[in-house]
């Protein structure tokens, strides 16, 4: 998937050099999509220019008159590009949170503790709504263009309050079955 993501950046920000991309990554809370680190965005940055996927270009900073590398995706790359956009767009998964599987076997764990788990899950999804929303109340669908990415984040935000309204439920059922 980073990939996917590496090569949809550079069509939308060509001649951008690899921590312009990252930075948009994490700006754009990315992190919700895929799991990735600053080693496996650029070991990925790295691989696809190995392939022919992207190559080098050089910039020279402005204030400091430095040589930067920066990234164009190739015509190999488009079609890279495209493969993934049909791979990643036809693919469909159950929704997974680590979280099931401590759940599994939540009536042999101390209830106490348990308790705090479901706090823990309720903080977390707290803040990703707080991010969110703020993303969201800074930016506007433009009339002339379906931005799809303002959309995935208000249905990112629609999942993320049917999970807080269900861990409360679970938290307040805990605590009342623990009286």
């Amino acid at each position: 998937m980073i990939p996917l993501l590496i090569l949809g950046l550079l069509i939308q920000n060509p001649g951008a050099h690899g921590y312009e991309l990252l930075s948009l990554m994490e700006k754009r809370h990315y992190k919700y999509i895929v799991n990735f680190t600053k080693g496996s965005f650029y070991y990925n940055l790295q691989q696809l220019e190995e392939k022919g996927l992207i190559e080098q270009t050089h910039r020279i900073r402005p204030n400091s008159g430095r040589d930067i590398h920066t990234f164009k995706i190739t015509s190999l790359g488009i079609d890279e590009f495209e493969l993934l956009m049909t791979k990643y767009g036809t693919k469909s998964e159950y929704v997974k949170l680590p979280f099931y599987g401590a759940l599994l076997f939540a009536n042999e764990f101390d209830k106490s503790k348990l308790l705090e788990l479901i706090q823990s899950q309720i903080d977390q999804t707290e803040a990703r709504l707080a991010l969110l929303d703020e993303y969201l109340a800074t930016t506007k669908e433009l009339p002339d263009k379906i931005d799809y990415f303002r959309r995935m984040n208000e249905n990112s935000r629609s999942h993320h309050l049917v999970n807080l309204k269900w861990f409360k439920e679970l938290k307040a059922d805990l605590a009342e079955a623990t009286g």
